[in-house]
C-alpha cells in the first residue's frame, strides 16, 4: 500500500529498537520499497488492530434456554428467526 500517492501524512519521531530497524532496512531492500513505506504499513495495523468499533460484532440475538444447544438446534433456531424476519412460510431451509 503506498500511502503517499492518496492521503497528507504527519511528521512525527519515535524511538525504535536498533535490531527491528535492521530488519526494517534488510526487508525495505529486498521488497524494492522505502524503509519509511515500512513502518508507515506497521502503523496501520497497529491501528487497525486498536481502533474501537462503535457497533457490536453481532448484530442480532436471539432467545435461547441459556444452556449450548446442539447443532440442529441452533440451526432450526436461526432459520425459525430468519422466516420469521423476512415473512417467509414455514418451507425447510437449506
Amino acid at each position: 500500500m503506498d500511502y503517499c500517492w492518496y492521503m497528507s501524512m504527519k511528521r512525527t519521531n519515535v524511538y525504535a529498537d536498533p535490531e527491528d530497524l535492521a530488519i526494517i532496512k534488510e526487508a525495505a531492500k529486498r521488497r524494492g520499497i522505502s524503509e519509511a513505506e515500512i513502518i508507515r504499513q506497521g502503523i496501520h495495523l497497529a491501528a487497525m488492530a486498536n481502533r474501537v468499533c462503535n457497533e457490536p460484532l453481532f448484530s442480532r440475538t436471539f432467545e435461547g434456554p441459556g444452556r449450548t444447544l446442539p447443532k440442529s438446534e441452533v440451526r432450526d433456531t436461526v432459520a425459525e428467526a430468519v422466516r420469521r424476519e423476512t415473512g417467509s412460510g414455514s418451507g425447510s431451509a437449506a
